[in-house]
């Protein structure tokens, strides 16, 4: 065979093989990206956790096993609008003020030793959001239901925040084709919505935020999904049949979008994320983990988490690195490619290397902030009345300390830090359910982190509760009937 006819085989061939490794998902293509987001699931509540003897998820255990579930994941916050507003936005709550959903003041007034902080209801224009950030470099961008970040106004709505095609909950109400009975929820339309968002963006990248209102109440299921759970014999933690069956019907959701990736060939270049807004509420325990949605012990904030990407996670690995979703903006921007300004400030980093088993990032130190009170409380509570006082936490390492602004401020603040109980410090490794408070036992550690707690609190200009005055308890007591209906008829603060 000629010489020159060998090495155009070979150039053939070769760029054959390249081309094959770009459509297979390797690291050389921009790859497409799907954020599947659930809302109030716990992460307790997946069956690959194999704590819940009742749920069904075999779906989201499927791609657990097909790829990277972190054990460490974390909400930004305690509930929906802040952890959404962090997660959009890459920043901490002190930096965009979305502390709560409506307002930050939730419960009985004449309880609340402090005047809170003033909510954002929704995320300012000013910030640019991560869908912003995609768009620029190319993306299609669409969200498929819940934004909850400023449904109201043209400026905050999601399609002035970066999203090409908007399918927001409301609207989907409206415009329901299927049969109620078909889908109570709204979980398949939105699905579908998806599905027909990847199907037309197919040939260029694409960022599908998949936004569930499921698994929040009220809680929906199938006709038959429902029996299923009715004739089925109660778990150890678990034994709510219309949660369960709101649970199975969602994952048959994830179910369908799994497989229409696929069924594309979209699979191995997509960047598949799997996770909730914050942990289960009231009805669905999160044992061994301690509390519920709203507060911000780990049953509140730590979320199930999957990553999936072929060619690139191995299938069945498991990272115990902790993360948060504000992480979210910086780690689809540099898979994206996206030249983000110089002066951009985002809190969250690039979590990608840790999908190819790399060095986990340099950060040592994650916040958490929230300068109200949200009444009902969690199981396991500090507090009979509230889900959370004012505080602010971080974890560091093994260890996670709280600081709650009441004592801090009205009861001897530093000099006071050993017996006013303005401090609980957890052991993670050896007490993941926050049993012992070891803020008295070990002084010299409790000091360390609540300096490193102080100084982030400061180098953030994060705002405190304070103390209040005759004006404000006056204003507080004018508006508690008015705040404290709307929490009642409505969970989702």
């Amino acid at each position: 065979m000629p010489y020159k006819t060998s090495l155009l085989i070979v150039i053939f061939f070769s760029l054959l093989a390249v081309n094959n490794l770009n459509a297979q998902g390797t690291n050389n293509s921009r790859p497409n990206i799907v954020l599947i987001f659930t809302d109030d699931m716990g992460v307790m509540d997946v069956g690959y956790n194999k704590v819940t003897d009742y749920y069904e998820t075999p779906n989201i255990d499927k791609l657990a096993k097909e790829g990277m579930r972190f054990t460490n994941a974390y909400a930004a916050g305690a509930n929906c609008a802040p952890s959404r507003a962090c997660m959009m936005s890459g920043l901490y709550t002190p930096r965009h003020e979305v502390y709560a959903v409506g307002n930050s003041m939730k419960g009985p007034i004449n309880l609340m030793r402090l005047a809170p902080v003033a909510n954002h209801p929704e995320l300012a224009p000013s910030f640019v959001t991560m869908a912003e950030a995609l768009k620029t470099a190319g993306y299609a961008t669409g969200i498929f239901g819940k934004w909850h970040l400023g449904d109201e106004s043209d400026s905050t709505d999601p399609g002035h925040q970066g999203f090409d095609v908007v399918m927001e909950s409301g609207a989907a109400a409206k415009d329901r084709k299927m049969r109620v009975s078909d889908d109570p929820k709204g979980i398949f339309e939105k699905t579908d919505a998806a599905i027909k968002f990847i199907t037309a963006n197919k040939d260029k990248p694409f960022f599908a935020y998949v936004s569930h209102n499921a698994v929040h109440g009220p809680h929906q299921a199938r006709k038959e999904t429902l029996e299923k759970f009715q004739n089925k014999k109660p778990g150890k933690y678990h034994n709510n049949p219309l949660y369960a069956a709101c649970i199975y019907d969602y994952d048959a959701s994830v179910g369908l979008l799994l497989d229409h990736l696929k069924k594309l060939g979209l699979d191995k270049n997509t960047l598949v994320i799997f996770t909730s807004d914050n942990g289960g509420t009231n009805i669905t325990p999160q044992e061994p983990l301690r509390g519920n949605k709203g507060a911000f012990y780990e049953g509140g904030i730590r979320e199930p988490f999957i990553a999936r990407w072929p060619g690139n996670i191995v299938p069945g690995s498991v990272n115990n690195t902790p993360i948060i979703n504000l992480d979210f903006y910086p780690t689809f921007a540099a898979l994206g490619k996206v030249k983000l300004p110089a002066n951009r400030l985002l809190d969250g980093e690039n979590i990608a290397p840790l999908f190819t088993g790399k060095q986990a990032t340099k950060r040592d130190k994650i916040f958490w902030h929230f300068p109200g009170y949200l009444d009902r409380p969690v199981i396991r509570p500090r507090d009979s009345l509230f889900r959370t006082r004012p505080v602010s936490v971080m974890r560091k390492g093994d260890f996670k300390i709280m600081l709650y602004h009441e004592e801090w401020l009205l009861d001897g603040s530093w000099a006071k830090r050993a017996t006013n109980n303005t401090v609980e410090l957890y052991n993670l490794k050896k007490d993941e359910g926050e049993h012992n408070n070891i803020a008295a036992s070990n002084p010299e550690k409790r000091d360390e982190l609540l300096t490193d707690l102080l100084n982030w609190i400061k180098s953030t200009k994060a705002k405190m509760a304070t103390i209040k005055t005759a004006a404000q308890q006056k204003n507080m007591k004018r508006s508690e009937g008015r705040t404290n209906r709307r929490s009642v008829a409505d969970d989702d603060d």
